[in-house]
This record gives structure tokens, C-alpha cells and sequence, in this order.
């Protein structure tokens, strides 16, 4: 029965290690810290509307044997729509990518050195973070190989790592049961609360992902009669990414002190509380988090690049590899030197908030095409709820992009 499941695992752990990365972590140590239990239902939303959208890249995946980019570049027929399509897609994905990379490869480092503590290579004109280079070293080696198995293998056995990290350090903390259910079931919008509550939605409803899945579902599937695997494969592995989410919120609301402002402040908060095991626990959850994103962000940037601009997606293509390559490398360089482009984050914030409701959009559109997926387009049901998760990603999209601008 274990056997026959791990056999049939696909993507779908890899799309939860893409949305579980520092930033995820961080925003749900401050949700717990700041508002307890209160905001669990946010979560259950964000679970529910990333299960649609990612169910319908992935079918979109299999039926098609194209990824989204591919899609979006010959269904658009009107040549100025299609180059707005295709410059977005490649300055959120491709560019913001690179932005986000230096934090993801930081957060791998911040779960490091809450163990190890520094250990950084200076001269009078640049320092070097050991960790960040080791970090980056194990990422290009699981993407050259190419190989789509070992990757998978590896990012599920990182996967799992991080649920188990995460939910022993909630289970340490002795949460009250009660309150945790009132915090799923029963809405809550605390004093100061609806910036965090947007941006625990935001952070789960990744655009990257509807990319990344559509792809990597052809590389394990190309049957019809496929389908239910990944359906399976999607609900199992979002949930699993929200209950580590919850659990960090559990985690963070045991804390007495206001005076967090990351995971790893989290882990040395627990210490005197649980004692020293709760540290290295949290420490190894932070460390999976940061390592399995740094592998998925330039993963996913490779095949949306590729699909935009007619480019072969095989694993070992040189420009496939050159684009992850690329990435790779700026978050490394970033992440190590302690370099941080506020303006280039700025500007990938902004793309993104514009890409997410597009795409969500385009999406749902592509998903009613008989001419693409024949008896397999969507539903009335799955429309209704697609339309709202639109909705949602809309007034996500409009609050980020007016967030930059400090407007909000």
C-alpha cells in the first residue's frame, strides 16, 4: 500500500516545497507571534484555492503534454496580448526569481547557523558565507544531473524532513487543541491583522507554481488514465504544505515575546522553553525549507523561459540549464555577500502581483477550451470556484503592487 503511494507520488511535493520557503516560514512565525491561533483560517483558504489552481495546471499538464508558457505563447492570437503575456511571464518568473533567490538560499543558511553560527570567509573587499556556497553547490548538483527521478526524490525526502521538523516543534509546544480548531473554523480579522491575513494567502498562491506543475506532470505522466494520480498526488502534498504552515503558526504562538522577526529568532525563542531539541529541530525544518525552494525557483524560471520563447525543456538543454544556471548563481552571489537589490525585489513584487490574477485568469479561460482538453475541461463546479480564487488573486494582485508603492 506505502509502496504502491510513493510509486505514484509525483510533483505534488515539489509544488509544496516551492510555496514552503523562508519567506512562507517567516510570515507564519509573525502570524503566530502576533495574532496566536487566530488567523489558522487563512491558511485553510490559501489550501483550498492552491488545490484548484494547481489541480488545474496539472490536468492541464497531462491532457496537453505542453507547459502553461508553451500554451499562453500559441493560444493567444493577438500579437500585442501575446508580447504582454510573454514579457510579464519572463519579468515576475524569470527576473523575480533571481530576486527571491538570495532569500531562499538565506533561509537554507539561517536554519545552519542557528546550529553551526556564522561562518563567513572576509576580506577588506567582500565576505563570503560558507553555507550559502554549500547551499547553492547542492542545488546545481541535483539540477545538472537532469535527471527528473533523483530530483523528485530528493525534494520529497527534503519534503518530508520539513513536515516532520515542523510538526514535532508544534506538538513540543503543547498547543491547546480547542482554540486551534476555533482558529480553522471560525474566521478572525485581529487589530493590524488583514496585511498578514493577504499576505499567508499570497505567499501559498504562488504563480511560479502553475508553471512549474503544468511541466513537471508530463515528465511523470502522459496517460488520460493518469489523471487520478495526479489529483491525488496535488490534494495530499498542498495539504501536507499547509499543515507545515499551521504548524509553524502553532509553534510561533507560544512565544511570549514580540521580539521575533524571522524563523531563526523562532528557533533560539524555543530553546529555553523546550530545551536545546526543539532549536535543532526547527533549525533542520528552516534548513529544508530554504534548500528545497533554492532547487524549485530556478527549476521553474528554466521551464517558463523555455516555454516563452519556443526553447527545447528538456532538463539538459544547454539554454534550459543556462537560465537555472543564472539564477542559481544571482542567489548565491546575493545571499553571500550579503547584496540585496531592494529595487529589483520591488520590481518582482510588482510583476508578480500583476502575474497572478493573469494567469489565474488565462487559466481558467484555457480550462474551457474543448479544443486543448477535450471532455476533461472544467466543470461548472470547478469553474465556480475557479472564479472566485480569481477574485481573491485580483485583490491579492492589487495590494501587493500598491504595498510597493507604499500606498497601503
Amino acid at each position: 500500500m506505502i509502496k504502491n503511494w510513493f510509486k505514484n507520488i509525483g510533483p505534488g511535493p515539489l509544488i509544496a516545497a516551492a510555496f514552503i520557503g523562508p519567506g512562507t516560514v517567516t510570515l507564519c512565525t509573525l502570524a503566530g507571534v502576533n495574532f496566536g491561533y487566530a488567523l489558522l483560517w487563512a491558511m485553510v483558504l490559501s489550501i483550498v484555492a492552491t488545490i484548484v489552481l494547481q489541480e488545474m495546471s496539472a490536468r492541464l499538464g497531462i491532457i496537453s503534454q505542453k507547459g502553461l508558457s508553451e500554451i499562453i505563447r500559441t493560444e493567444i492570437k493577438n500579437p500585442l496580448l501575446k508580447g504582454f503575456a510573454v514579457v510579464l511571464i519572463l519579468s515576475a518568473i524569470v527576473i523575480g526569481n533571481a530576486a527571491y533567490e538570495a532569500g531562499n538560499i538565506s533561509g537554507g543558511v539561517l536554519g545552519l547557523e542557528a546550529v553551526f553560527g556564522t561562518m563567513t570567509f572576509e576580506t577588506s573587499l567582500f565576505s563570503i558565507n560558507y553555507f550559502s556556497v554549500a547551499i547553492g553547490l547542492i542545488a546545481f548538483v541535483l539540477l545538472y544531473i537532469g535527471n527528473y527521478k533523483v530530483l523528485e526524490k530528493s525534494l520529497v525526502t527534503l519534503v518530508i524532513l520539513m513536515s516532520i521538523a515542523f510538526l514535532i516543534t508544534a506538538i513540543l509546544t503543547k498547543p491547546d487543541l480547542s482554540e486551534i480548531f476555533k482558529g480553522v473554523f471560525i474566521p478572525k480579522f485581529p487589530e493590524d491583522s488583514i496585511l498578514t491575513i493577504i499576505g499567508l494567502i499570497g505567499t501559498t498562491v504562488v504563480p511560479y507554481n502553475l508553471f512549474l506543475h503544468a511541466s513537471l506532470v508530463k515528465e511523470k505522466w502522459q496517460k488520460e488514465s493518469d489523471l487520478k494520480f495526479a489529483r491525488k498526488d496535488t490534494i495530499v502534498a498542498v495539504v501536507l504544505g499547509g499543515i507545515v504552515s499551521m504548524s509553524i503558526i502553532v509553534s510561533a504562538a507560544a512565544i511570549q515575546t514580540q521580539d521575533i522577526n524571522n524563523a531563526s529568532d523562532l528557533a533560539m525563542s524555543l530553546e529555553p522553553l523546550f530545551g536545546s531539541f526543539s532549536k535543532y529541530v526547527l533549525a533542520v525544518g528552516l534548513f529544508a525549507a530554504g534548500i528545497t525552494s533554492a532547487i524549485t525557483a530556478p527549476l521553474a524560471a528554466a521551464y517558463v523561459a523555455s516555454g516563452c520563447l519556443g526553447w527545447s525543456s528538456n532538463m539538459k538543454a544547454k539554454r534550459f540549464r543556462a537560465v537555472w544556471m543564472f539564477i542559481l548563481f544571482a542567489g548565491v552571489i546575493s545571499s553571500s555577500s550579503g547584496l540585496k537589490s531592494i529595487e529589483i525585489i520591488k520590481f518582482a513584487q510588482v510583476a508578480n502581483g500583476i502575474l497572478l490574477p493573469v494567469i489565474a485568469g488565462f487559466l481558467i479561460w484555457i480550462m474551457n477550451k474543448s479544443s486543448i482538453l477535450g471532455k476533461y475541461r472544467n466543470s461548472l463546479r470547478q469553474n465556480i470556484f475557479g472564479i472566485v480564487i480569481l477574485a481573491i488573486t485580483i485583490f491579492l494582485g492589487l495590494k501587493s503592487v500598491l504595498k510597493v508603492f507604499n500606498l497601503l
